[in-house]
């Protein structure tokens, strides 16, 4: 098969390898794929939807090709119609560079209702190639080529033989034309209920060298065989540069991805050229088992190459696969840690800057209008505070302002909200309430916009909770209107506290230009980076505009809540800390109860 198993950037990254070290997979970002914290969200108010989640692989044949020198660079984008007749993204596929037949790694998580029509559309786009740097989730979908589209019912997967449907492409407008314009294929897989996970580090030796003035670039791409004797991808390596004896950096793949440790694995071993048009350099098939005691035993597997001169005929080659490092983990979720007593505490922060305008007047986002109607900073505090109080322990918040003029007559970039000089905590989503409204009467409205300070103190409060209590995640809260002033010395903030159990939640208020909160949520795939050139451990911010949520383009639980577990989760691995097993157990019981 033709193409490049990849990722966006240019190909040479791993895909699909699961939790190694701090990294993460993506976690579903729509209200058809609820994740954990989502989940128990609702769950906890009694609702218990009935769903089983489902993972989609997808692939491609005889796709149209909209490039001149070379093949279309190929990407899926599935979504779920609404009743109303709008259509909710569910997810991406990385793009595939250069193949008109590909196989995507990247799976697409649904929720299947038994009960529900879920009517599915999937879009296949050409991706230009001046977007390769950057993650698929980023993409504008009117900058890139449509190449066709397909639709069908879940129901119709998942009762086909095989749960896997093939769709014939056609025009946006449902016309299929004179032009054929290829096929798309959708298997449908039910997710493992299971913590368990192995991490493996390969190396091979002596490959055959397919380049004429260096050697290979090779990766590996490992598939697992299906009911119907196909094989769907999983993951793949990055690629080593120039190298006919490479090791790969760890890969972690789930029971999701392999099923069980006697199901066979086909590993390809390929050289990566940037058309996209690799070489395969030989192959091999082993299990999961098979896998260990190659470990076990110290001993390599030699790959074949299948000959077309001579049908059925292998060719055993003197490259060899070996396994340096084979170990099973326990994969633990958000729910894990929750439910065995780790907490989580919010502090919270108001933007108190002239930018939003004389709060004596209705145009003013500070505005207190005396019929009663919430304004943006009032309603932000509201919506989000039902889903922060849930998950804070004790619903006492550390409440700040920042940008505003105090009464003894200086401007302070963090001032207790409540007024007080004693204490900075308030009591539940009344108590910030309260405390903002009567800061309105105390507190004129300044400037600069300065997070530093505010990010700073919620830093040092979590840093001394790491004295004392290693079960504690702290998340801050700000609540702003997007105009920013110090945003090195905020990025600088952020990189320091990347290394500790915090993360920050930035809500935006009124329609200014967020940019500036955008490159800090650093959803480009690239980590921020201090004025010294320190690159921060792990992504800490995450971006909401209120408007989205105020327009029905998202939950406010959804959008709150869509980075915070992984963010959640990749410190606690990272840092090697479980749950209570007691717990788990319970845990786990109960939840199959439901």
């Amino acid at each position: 098969m033709g193409g490049c198993f990849s990722d966006v950037r240019g190909g040479k990254q791993a895909v699909g390898v699961g939790l190694t070290g701090p990294s993460l997979p993506p976690m579903p970002t729509t209200d058809a794929a609820l994740n954990d914290a989502v989940d128990h969200f609702f769950r906890s108010r009694g609702l218990h939807p009935q769903f089983t989640q489902l993972e989609l692989s997808l692939s491609g044949s005889n796709l149209r090709d909209r490039d001149i020198i070379s093949k279309s660079d190929p990407m899926v984008v599935a979504y779920t119609k609404k009743r109303d007749g709008t259509l909710e993204e569910l997810g991406r596929t990385e793009v595939i560079m250069n193949s008109l037949d590909p196989a995507w790694i990247e799976k697409i998580t649904v929720a299947y209702h038994f009960e529900i029509v879920q009517p599915l559309i999937f879009h296949v786009y050409d991706v230009d190639t001046k977007y390769y740097n950057l993650p698929v989730k980023t993409l504008k979908l009117n900058d890139q080529e449509f190449l066709g589209e397909g639709s069908c019912v879940l129901s119709e997967i998942v009762t086909k033989q095989g749960q896997s449907l093939t769709l014939d492409l056609h025009n946006r407008n449902g016309s299929r034309g004179l032009k054929n314009l290829g096929k798309l294929t959708v298997h449908a897989e039910e997710t493992v209920a299971s913590r368990n996970a192995i991490e493996v580090i390969f190396h091979c030796s002596h490959l055959d060298n397919k380049d004429l003035f260096s050697k290979s670039d090779p990766f590996l791409r490992i598939s697992r065989i299906v009911e119907n004797g196909g094989s769907v991808p999983i993951c793949k390596t990055e690629v080593v540069d120039n190298n006919l004896n490479p090791i790969w950096r760890p890969l972690c793949l789930t029971m999701q991805q392999f099923v069980s440790k006697d199901n066979p694995l086909v590993i390809e071993c390929f050289d990566f050229n940037t058309s996209g048009n690799h070489v395969l350099i030989g192959k091999l098939q082993k299990s999961v088992a098979e896998l260990e005691k190659l470990h076990k035993q110290k001993t390599g597997a030699s790959f074949i190459l299948p000959s077309s001169a001579q049908h059925g005929h292998e060719k055993v080659l003197k490259g060899q696969l070996f396994v340096d490092q084979f170990c099973e983990k326990q994969l633990y979720s958000f729910i894990d840690y929750v439910s065995s007593g780790f907490e989580f505490n919010f502090m919270v922060a108001v933007d108190f800057t002239a930018s939003n305008g004389n709060p004596r007047t209705p145009d003013s986002l500070h505005y207190i209008d005396s019929s009663g109607r919430f304004n943006a900073y009032q309603q932000a505090i509201m919506e989000v505070g039902e889903v922060i109080q849930f998950y804070d322990s004790d619903r006492r918040f550390p409440a700040w302002g920042f940008g505003g003029r105090t009464i003894d007559g200086t401007v302070s970039h963090c001032f207790n909200l409540n007024g007080s000089a004693n204490g900075v905590e308030v009591e539940g989503v009344q108590g910030i309430m309260a405390a903002y409204a009567s800061a309105l009467n105390h507190v004129a409205l300044a400037g600069p916009t300065l997070f530093g300070q505010v990010i700073n103190n919620a830093a040092e409060i979590t840093r001394q909770s790491l004295s004392y209590n290693s079960r504690k995640y702290f998340v801050l809260l700000i609540i702003t209107d997007g105009v920013l002033t110090d945003l090195q010395e905020t990025k600088d903030a952020l990189v320091r506290a990347s290394d500790l159990p915090l993360s920050i939640l930035i809500v935006g208020v009124g329609g200014a230009d967020f940019k500036q909160m955008e490159i800090l949520d650093a959803d480009n795939g690239c980590r921020l980076e201090s004025s010294t050139g320190r690159v921060a451990t792990r992504d800490i911010v995450q971006f909401v505009p209120m408007r989205e949520v105020c327009g029905g383009q998202t939950s406010v639980v959804q959008a709150l809540l869509e980075e915070l577990p992984g963010q959640f989760l990749t410190y606690m691995r990272s840092r090697d800390i479980k749950p209570s097993a007691v717990n788990i157990t319970q845990t786990s019981a109960s939840y199959a109860a439901i």
